[in-house]
């Protein structure tokens, strides 16, 4: 995924999830959009390097939409992180469309939003003749307190519990069901922060259980382009561990 040039600044603060105080590099203060609305533990922190993206439209309130941000996790030294919480999507889809995924390769037909379960839209619906049916469920991943591990959620997210059971149902009828987890950031394995929110964990592994399948992918992230890298192994709360699926390819 593409970026377009990006305006930099210093983080002013984060507030009402949604809105961000910057001061560009300009001397000008601005208030940019964030579409985050998660705690964004260790991403917030006044002061830091950010990257903005800027809408010449007439018709958005805020031109500016906050995209990355430089962190130091204390593991491998400052690196750029993606905080658009809309963009695990588009990565996703892009990387499925290229067969970049191998475990979700192979469906000729991809769609997107289509309605399943109690009320819920699904991310993607793969289809092709002769397999089954495969249900992917996206979530976006920017936490990291341990060197190397990323963890989801970094907020309590009901609706996340929701869609475990929901695919964990889908199962059950016989289809696949895959959580995808895209971590805008480099990291070595990813799991569940049993501690923020202990709902969503258990529903995990119990749409483990049921059948639900679990992949991790990292983002490689330059102030050009964000794009799927490599897949990493999820590791359940308490140790159990799920393997890593093949490694993923980088997409063009």
């Amino acid at each position: 995924m593409l970026l377009p040039p990006l305006t930099t600044g210093r983080l002013i603060k984060r507030y009402k999830r949604f809105l961000a105080d910057v001061l560009l590099e300009s001397g000008e203060t601005i208030t940019a959009h964030c579409a985050n609305p998660g705690a964004m533990l260790g991403l917030a922190t006044p002061g830091a390097r950010v990257f903005l993206r800027r809408s010449n439209s007439p018709s958005r309130k805020l031109a500016y939409s906050w995209v990355l941000v430089e962190a130091d996790f204390g593991w491998k030294g400052v690196q750029l992180v993606g905080i658009d919480t809309s963009a695990p999507n588009m990565l996703a889809e892009e990387a499925i469309r290229a067969g970049m995924i191998p475990e979700l390769a192979g469906y000729p037909t991809l769609r997107r939003e289509v309605k399943y379960g109690a009320n819920s839209r699904i991310d993607f619906l793969l289809e092709g003749e002769g397999r089954a049916p495969c249900y992917v469920e996206v979530k976006n991943v920017h936490l990291m307190r341990a060197p190397g591990l990323a963890e989801f959620p970094d907020s309590v997210t009901a609706r996340g519990a929701k869609h475990l059971g929901e695919l964990a149902a889908m199962v059950a009828a016989g289809c696949r069901a895959v959580m995808l987890y895209v971590v805008q950031m480099e990291a070595e394995r990813l799991s569940l922060a049993a501690d923020i929110d202990p709902a969503y964990a258990r529903a995990f592994i119990t749409a483990r259980r049921a059948g639900v399948e679990a992949l991790a992918v990292t983002c490689a992230i330059s102030e050009r382009e964000i794009r799927i890298d490599r897949a990493i192994p999820v590791v359940e709360p308490g140790g159990g561990l799920t393997p890593a699926p093949a490694e993923a390819t980088s997409v063009p």
